[in-house]
């Protein structure tokens, strides 16, 4: 008797053990009803049991059959689910995503949490920075950008959202629930020179001066705000927790000033499930935002 039984002879075993039939175990397995018989035949001679009884109708295990069968499905459901397990990528590395500071602390970090339940196997590493990016010198694998500069016909690119903003500023700056910003100082930041102007166009308004206040960082200009030392443009992902807690009102409501996040990476987004995952979860985001407010505003 032999001491190993091969694996295909088992398969056919266990075919013709699950259908109650070599005949329909042979049509799964597109063999013929003798190949299957052979092989049965030969293994019960290796292991010296009878599996099957034969019988004029058909075929049934034996008490030594139903123990193998159980033992043979329970095999074969480990080796493909091991199988399945080595066919998944392995992400050793974390997913390096550029974002630009303000964004990346008022809007994509509190929902980093949602990607990850969606996405367990996806770690994702932020790298704080703006504009122009090289991705293979600063290690990063997608940016997330407005785009307002060029970056290149050899990066890829992906729209997911539409830029929405407003002049934000304290409660208290509000008389009789309305804002003269006659009245005001004006917050700019030298991340975005040109906020105010753009919403001006964009929400038809003329443009005014009474005095200005700069501050190096968008954050930085949104903070001053709260702090009621003028009126800020704010970008309506970065201001909902502001806004939804009271610190923040929008007077004037937001509007579309041209602009969109597109999502960049120095490879096909579809080639890397990572890439591809992060683009639909962020878009999804994005989107959902976007039509939340408007809704609100309406």
């Amino acid at each position: 008797m032999s001491n190993s039984v091969p694996l295909n002879t088992l398969r056919f075993f266990e075919a013709a053990a699950r259908l109650g039939s070599f005949v329909d175990a042979a049509q799964e397995l597109h063999l013929t009803h003798g190949a299957i018989s052979r092989q049965i035949r030969l293994l019960e001679e290796s292991l010296g049991v009878a599996l099957f009884e034969r019988r004029n109708r058909g075929v049934f295990l034996t008490q030594k059959g139903v123990q193998l069968l159980a033992a043979t499905q329970q095999a074969f459901e480990h080796l493909n689910a091991t199988m399945a397990a080595l066919r998944e990528p392995e992400y050793t590395q974390p997913l390096v995503v550029s974002c630009e500071p303000t964004i990346a602390m008022k809007w994509l970090i509190p929902r980093l949490g949602d990607f990850y339940q969606h996405h367990p196997e996806v770690q994702c590493h932020l790298f704080a920075a703006g504009g122009p990016i090289a991705f293979q010198q600063q290690g990063v694998d997608l940016a997330l950008r407005r785009n307002d500069f060029n970056w290149g016909a050899e990066i890829f690119s992906e729209v997911v959202g539409e830029e929405w903003i407003g002049p934000v500023c304290a409660p208290t700056l509000l008389k009789r629930q309305r804002l003269d910003l006659t009245r005001h100082k004006l917050l700019h930041t030298s991340s975005r020179k040109t906020a105010w102007s753009n919403w001006c166009k964009a929400g038809k308004k003329a443009a005014w001066q009474h005095g200005n206040l700069h501050y190096e960082h968008f954050y930085l200009s949104l903070q001053a705000a709260c702090a009621g030392l003028g009126v800020a443009i704010g970008s309506l992902f970065m201001v909902q927790e502001e806004l939804a807690q009271g610190r923040l009102v929008a007077p004037f409501d937001f509007v579309p000033d041209g602009s969109h996040y597109v999502l960049l990476s120095p490879v096909a987004m579809q080639s890397d499930p990572r890439r591809a995952a992060f683009l639909q979860w962020i878009r999804e985001q994005m989107q959902a935002d976007q039509q939340s407010w408007r809704t609100t505003l309406k």
